[in-house]
Order: C-alpha cells, then structure tokens, then sequence
C-alpha cells in the first residue's frame, strides 16, 4: 500500500493558479519567443497558456490574457519585445485584432 499524498506538496497534475502577474509574465514571454526563433512570433495565447491559464475558464482566462497583453506592453516599451500584425509592428495599446509576439530585429 502506498502512502497517503503529502498535502504541503502540490499535485502535479492539478496545475496551480494561473500567473497574473505581468512581471512574473514577462520572462514567460522571451522565452516562448527565444524559442520560436530569430524569423518566427508567438501568439500571446501561447504565454497564457504557459503561465497556466485555461481558455475553459472564461473569467480567468480573460484576466491572464490582459496580464500578458499589459506584460507584452511593458516589453516593448523597453525594446525587448516586438508586436506584429500581419507581420508588421503595430501599437499594443491601440491595435485591433489578431496580434503576434516576437523578439526585436537583431535579437537572438
């Protein structure tokens, strides 16, 4: 017989709460798009997904999507992050529609 799950130990295969925090976001982000390549973007989905959000979950899905929205935002303005809209940059904070997450030109 096995021994009964120790509570103070997550289980993993009930994730945790979903990060909403846009600091935390942040290296999220570079990493999804460092790993996407030099030529290739993410859709910022994918970093929600990855900080555990749940498209299921309409309520907190919505608020880790804005977390990684404001997250992508601060990036940009600090010139690690670039935002394209049908491969070209566009204005987060203004732009309509499907939008796509990358690293600056010249970054590795």
């Amino acid at each position: 017989m096995g021994m009964p799950p120790d509570p103070a130990k997550p289980d993993p295969a009930k994730p945790g709460p979903a990060i909403r925090d846009p600091e935390a976001l942040k290296p999220i982000i570079l990493k999804l798009c460092a790993g996407s390549g030099r030529a290739r973007s993410i859709d910022p989905t994918a970093a929600a997904r990855a900080a555990g959000g749940d498209p299921t979950d309409g309520i907190t899905w919505r608020v880790v999507v804005r977390a990684v929205r404001q997250a992508a935002a601060e990036l940009v303005d600090d010139g690690k992050l670039q935002v394209l809209r049908k491969g070209k940059p566009v204005d987060i904070r203004t732009v309509k529609g499907v939008i796509r997450l990358a690293l600056p030109d010249g970054e590795p």
